[in-house]
């Protein structure tokens, strides 16, 4: 079923849980990962890339992934991630994104500001005043889309969420969810992550909106499950999806090729994968 992101992370959080996030390149590992959802009875968010949203096959794709979210048996959000042009964001509405994240955190304090008020002004016009809106305050290390390692690894303090701009931020913007910098990167972690948990916790007593940690993929499970404590109430993932597709399909090509180009079969060891991590994900992120 279909569930707005902001009802559906505050009720995870009411439980004590965060709700997983999972950027989906494509329909195959969308189906996986909703499919572990439903199997543990459990919320999931659909992330599309921007780089995805900006081409036809990417509308095409986030239109599927309304209709998957609407006949699921349990609660999934479609969301734009880490969007900034606001072309994309009303085309990616208009087709069925139920949620966006306006990244305006590499932009300067006022001009971050500026592009969330400018995203909800310009979604209203067009007649789609229900989005919910995700902001993020502060820079993360690395590429969303790529899984290099990060320089930072998590231990560069100078892209940390400054805490103290926190309450006006969710003010003037009208965020629902905030993303957060605390020591997180995307893509690969050079070394051991070190999360800023002080920092995290500052910001948390500072507002009310539920917090959203990216970046989540090589952070250990017994410290993510810290997360839910803290008023996080979503976390992404996507670079330990997308290398555990990629290494199930390296692994399996050359015995699926010689059984007939078997794509069928391929194709299943594929959601398998996908499915594992979810599934495994999902578990952790409900403790």
């Amino acid at each position: 079923m279909r569930a707005k992101l902001d009802e559906l992370v505050t009720s995870a959080l009411r439980q004590g849980s965060a709700v997983p996030a999972f950027t989906c390149y494509d329909f195959t590992t969308a189906l996986a990962v909703v499919a572990a959802a439903e199997e543990a009875g459990r919320s999931v968010i659909l992330l599309v890339a921007p780089k995805t949203a900006a081409t036809p096959s990417g509308l095409r794709l986030i239109a599927a992934l309304r209709a998957l979210a609407h006949d699921a048996s349990v609660p999934v959000c479609v969301q734009l991630d880490h969007a900034s042009d606001l072309a994309v964001i009303v085309d990616s509405v208009a087709v069925g994104a139920d949620a966006v994240l306006v990244d305006g955190s590499s932009l300067p304090f006022e001009d971050n500001i500026a592009l969330v008020r400018a995203a909800r002004a310009t979604l209203d016009a067009k007649g789609f005043p229900g989005v919910v809106f995700e902001a993020e305050l502060g820079g993360l290390a690395g590429d969303e889309d790529r899984a290099f390692a990060s320089d930072s690894a998590g231990h560069d303090a100078a892209g940390l969420t400054d805490s103290s701009q926190v309450e006006e931020f969710v003010v003037r913007t009208g965020a629902q969810l905030l993303a957060v910098a605390v020591g997180n990167v995307h893509g690969k972690y050079k070394g051991e992550p070190r999360l800023r948990w002080d920092v995290l916790q500052d910001i948390a007593v500072r507002t009310r909106i539920p917090l959203v940690l990216h970046g989540a993929s090589g952070i250990p499970a017994d410290e993510l499950v810290k997360a839910a404590s803290m008023n996080v109430g979503k976390v992404n993932f996507n670079t330990e999806l997308r290398t555990g597709i990629l290494a199930t399909l390296e692994a399996e090509t050359a015995s699926h090729r010689a059984d007939g180009e078997n794509l069928q079969g391929l194709l299943g060891r594929w959601t398998s994968s996908a499915s594992a991590f979810a599934g495994t994900t999902l578990q952790t992120l409900s403790r």
